[in-house]
């Protein structure tokens, strides 16, 4: 899937989360990523509670300290755990001299700071600076190669449909992270260059 000018850059790592609500410090519920046929997928049982609209939108629910998906009870992973095999799906996704980046929509607002509290809260977060490479948010590198097509919105599943002319289950980490990849590597394909104005370090973001 990945184009020839990709081939040589670093490996890129599609990756969501579905959280506990919308604000910075909420917890995370499903993390999910995908690069090149490989994927990951994890259901965190949050301590604290779901906010309506992340239940609604996503299907998730606790009740009585279990994790529903659709009212069907899915199997869930210890946060520490979880976020160690998120760190594993990483490092296996380094090529010898090449170390992968994050891609996600809306990264650098919401996922990565998510991410980083929750990798902070565990003293994991040096160990995820040190796997990657960094991060490129696929909003603003959508935005930039998009800027004069007259695209009026810039949601994943907007653009998805608009580029791809698919529609998929939004809000579903793992749907998101594939969507994602195609989206990007088919819809949008960049070059390296296109990447590279947009990458971001995380030793620099704050939580």
């Amino acid at each position: 899937m990945q184009s020839e000018a990709l081939e040589s850059g670093p490996p890129l790592v599609f990756f969501d989360l579905e959280t506990t609500g919308l604000s910075r410090d909420s917890e995370i519920v499903q993390l999910a990523a995908v690069s090149s046929s490989h994927s990951l997928n994890l259901y965190v049982l949050p301590q604290g509670r779901m906010d309506w609209g992340a239940m609604r939108a996503t299907g998730l629910s606790v009740h009585k300290h279990r994790l529903y998906l659709h009212k069907r009870p899915v199997l869930c992973t210890p946060p520490t755990e979880a976020l160690l095999a998120f760190l594993s799906f990483l490092y296996m996704c380094q090529k010898p001299t090449q170390r992968p980046l994050l891609v996600g929509h809306n990264a650098r607002a919401f996922d990565v700071p998510v991410l980083l509290r929750a990798l902070e809260g565990r003293g994991l977060r040096g160990a995820l600076e040190d796997t990657v490479e960094g991060a490129v948010d696929s909003l603003a590198l959508s935005r930039d190669m998009l800027r004069d097509r007259g695209v009026c919105s810039y949601r994943q599943e907007a653009l998805v449909r608009r580029l791809l002319g698919e529609d998929y289950t939004a809000h579903d980490a793992l749907q998101d992270a594939r969507a994602l990849q195609r989206l990007v590597l088919l819809g949008l394909r960049p070059q390296l260059e296109d990447l590279n104005r947009h990458i971001f370090s995380l030793r620099e973001m704050r939580t």
